[in-house]
């Protein structure tokens, strides 16, 4: 019994240490962010003389913030809610009919986690298209960057729930959209959330993408505008840092909103796959 509790103490020290590392950048960041420009400029962890709030402000207006952030969001929610959706319906024809052609093709697809992007290629596409500095274009490489690891979650999740809720499906008459939508769609849910979660925030964080296929300043996401922000104010460390925190703000906020779903979705899929 003893040992046991010793064990546990140390996970749970182990926990802590690892926890403190991982939040000491961003509690850096937050200190700095309410300091003055010289207090900030040792980017220490001393706490601040005085709380400068004005500084957010000030990001906000010189870093042209507030159209970043409409931009953002209507990038990465838009993108968001087109990836889960095809995902969801893609993970439930290829866990539901797993012919030899729909393991093929789940399997090729989920090879895109791994494999890095060919931006010639896709540039070229982009080009072909006449994508290249357009939002939809943005919308859609967004969406499809986060399909493949969308599928991998829900495709397990889907392996759940059972076959028979299918059958009494269509005994009643529902065709497929209605059997997928009405049925298996809310049972999904947390799976959802998790997908739709971890796809927001890495969208969000997204920055090589907008970088190369967006060249008007009017269309740049958050990242892109910290990155421009940084060029102009590189020695003012209080304004940058204030302009780091409200771009990680809503991906912070989102995320620990929804995170006891994406356990539960994480946990729940992976029982069967």
């Amino acid at each position: 019994m003893k040992l046991s509790m010793v064990k546990n103490g140390l996970k749970n020290i182990a926990a802590w240490i690892v926890s403190m590392i991982t939040l000491a950048p961003l509690l850096l960041i937050m200190i700095n962010s309410l300091k003055d420009k010289t207090q900030a400029s040792s980017m220490g962890f001393d706490l601040p003389k005085q709380l400068h709030f004005e500084n957010f402000l000030v990001v906000i207006e010189k870093g042209k913030l507030l159209r970043s952030l409409l931009n953002s969001l209507f990038y990465t929610g838009v993108s968001t809610i087109l990836c889960v959706l095809l995902a969801a319906m893609a993970a439930y024809i290829y866990a539901r009919n797993r012919s030899r052609w729909n393991r093929f093709f789940y399997y090729f697809l989920i090879l895109g986690i791994a494999i890095p992007i060919n931006y010639f290629t896709l540039t070229k596409i982009m080009q072909i298209t006449h994508l290249m500095n357009t939002q939809i274009g943005i919308i859609i490489l967004y969406a499809v960057v986060q399909i493949p690891f969308s599928v991998f979650i829900l495709y397990g999740f889907v392996g759940t729930v059972p076959k028979e809720l299918d059958e009494s499906g269509i005994i009643d008459g529902c065709g497929p959209l209605k059997l997928f939508f009405s049925i298996i769609f809310p049972l999904l849910m947390p799976a959802i959330v998790t997908t739709f979660i971890l796809a927001f925030i890495n969208s969000w964080n997204e920055f090589l993408l907008p970088l190369y296929f967006l060249n008007n300043a009017k269309q740049w996401p958050m990242t892109l505008s910290v990155y421009n922000f940084f060029g102009q104010y590189q020695m003012d460390w209080n304004l940058v840092s204030a302009d780091i925190v409200l771009t990680c703000l809503p991906a912070i906020i989102l995320y620990l909103l929804g995170q006891r779903y994406i356990i539960s979705g994480m946990t729940s899929g992976s029982v069967k796959g």
